[in-house]
């Protein structure tokens, strides 16, 4: 089993060993006049803004949602549950590609407001584009995440501190958030790394980041090393925030004072604010979830009425399912191993082999790529652009996924099931069939949905790794996007929204009922 999960921790390391190659043949002083130069520091300012804003606004929306949802009286509470996650389930790049046709240049609205005078609106490309549209489709990290927490929530401390005078308002700031932190750092890591790793909207806004500068490198120039140095200075900046992320976990303890079963904390009554509340919900989940499925069904019914050639072939839609369900299957099984060995076992070969596992979720879809593209090219030209180097790269993106799910689920199997399994005369497969499997079934079920639902909107990896005239619904969205044919991109694009909504809505709904 250890050497199984070195195996598969070395093949997430892969990718990065390969830039380190690539980018060293440059030599030192080639690397530091590439990373120096006034367009590198200018890169490296405007993604890590992106990123902090990004994360502080989902971090903000996050909290006030889940807090709404769990703790007060809001009118269908549930209901907006599911609505506010939702937009978890929309690429950015459709939701990029949405704005861009209503907010841009001779978009819908512009051409709603022209009879009233109105010849421009104010441009929504660069940061505040891709801050708003990056924005609106990560904050279901931190309102997920914080919901969970929340409802696990002892308030006792809170009942503390209302007994000894304290506000509703100081108590929440004082003792409800310093025990959401870990929650709150979590999502809001997650959406960070998001915004890092984007690239279908940043591309579409026109914001020059990271990702659109490499990929436009590596397209623009037969010199590819100029590109794995961009990728490798990306690294770096993920690794920093990572790191910032784990010092600030300090080593508080959150989890409840005693063992006494769960208790919820008495509702919260909106009284007056409850319909305004509904409004900022309403608003949000417009903005989120409106604005894309109507933008895009908007120019369905005007493509399908002026007889425009849709493009739209179910040959896509297929390979989407397939590559993304092949990357789900090759994931669990290679984050068997690993999850194994995390639960299990202590030790640094159980604790190095987890933290390899999760560099590749840490990076961007598109310095993945880059390497296996470079890897391929060179050393292994028979997986060059074939679908096994895509859904190799499929698993090492979000193999952490997996773990977690896989990981948490055998936490929960006490071993001592299996001791008197084995007692009883069963072998160690016969144990793990039928006592193990069937209590990890859900988790692993979760670990699935959730890379299928990665893995369907991951664009650029797809786009660099993918068979040529293997295009997927992501690829027929992007294709037809970025040349301003919004009709042609609309059924693909509402067919990749309904097929990432179901494993989203799954989950959501084995929350409520968790």
């Amino acid at each position: 089993m250890a050497a199984a999960g070195i195996a598969v921790a070395a093949g997430a390391l892969l990718p990065i060993a390969y830039l380190v190659v690539r980018a060293s043949e440059a030599g030192v002083g080639g690397m530091v006049d590439i990373a120096t130069s006034d367009r590198a520091i200018g890169l490296l300012v405007r993604s890590a803004l992106l990123a902090v804003l990004v994360a502080a606004t989902a971090a903000v929306v996050g909290v006030a949602f889940a807090w709404l949802t769990v703790r007060t009286d809001l009118p269908l509470r549930r209901a907006w549950t599911v609505v506010l996650a939702l937009p978890l389930a929309i690429p950015s790049f459709i939701g990029g590609y949405s704005f861009v046709a209503a907010l841009g240049p001779k978009g819908l609205v512009q051409d709603w407001l022209a009879p009233l005078g109105v010849e421009r609106l104010p441009p929504i490309y660069g940061l505040f584009g891709a801050w708003l549209v990056l924005s609106l489709f990560t904050y279901p990290y931190v309102f997920l995440t914080v919901r969970a927490a929340l409802r696990r929530l002892d308030p006792a401390m809170e009942e503390a501190s209302a007994s000894l005078g304290r506000s509703r308002t100081r108590t929440f700031v004082e003792i409800v958030l310093p025990q959401l932190r870990p929650a709150i750092t979590s999502g809001a890591l997650l959406a960070a790394l998001y915004a890092l790793s984007d690239f279908g909207a940043v591309s579409l806004l026109r914001f020059d980041s990271f990702t659109r500068a490499i990929f436009l490198q590596y397209k623009a120039s037969f010199d590819r090393t100029p590109a794995a140095v961009l990728s490798l200075m990306l690294v770096v900046l993920t690794g920093v925030i990572l790191a910032a992320e784990l010092r600030s976990r300090g080593r508080g303890a959150y989890h409840r004072a005693h063992g006494s079963a769960q208790r919820h904390a008495p509702t919260v009554r909106l009284g007056a604010w409850r319909w305004p509340l509904m409004g900022a919900c309403g608003l949000v989940a417009a903005l989120g979830i409106g604005v894309p499925v109507g933008v895009t069904g908007y120019w369905l019914v005007r493509g399908i009425s002026q007889g425009q050639e849709l493009g739209f072939t179910w040959e896509a839609a297929r390979h989407s399912l397939e590559a993304s369900s092949l990357g789900g299957l090759f994931a669990l099984i290679a984050a068997w191993p690993i999850a194994i060995l995390s639960a299990r076992h202590r030790g640094a070969v159980a604790s190095g082999v987890e933290a390899g596992s999760w560099i590749g979720h840490a990076l961007p879809g598109i310095v993945i790529a880059l390497s296996l593209v470079f890897f391929g090219a060179r050393y292994a030209p028979g997986l060059y652009q074939t679908r096994t180097m895509l859904v190799f790269a499929y698993v090492v993106l979000f193999l952490p996924v997996a773990v977690g799910a896989l990981r948490s689920s055998l936490l929960q199997v006490s071993p001592s099931l299996e001791e008197a399994a084995r007692s009883l005369g069963s072998g160690r497969f016969e144990t793990w069939r039928r006592v193990v499997a069937p209590l990890v079934a859900p988790g692993a079920a979760a670990g699935f949905a959730l890379v299928f639902l990665t893995a369907m909107k991951e664009l650029p990896a797809t786009l660099l790794l993918a068979p040529t005239g293997y295009s997927t619904l992501a690829t027929e969205v992007w294709g037809s996007a970025s040349s301003v044919y919004f009709a042609r991109a609309a059924v693909p694009a509402l067919t990749l929204i309904v097929l990432a909504s179901i494993p989203l809505a799954i989950l959501t709904i084995r929350e409520r009922h968790g």
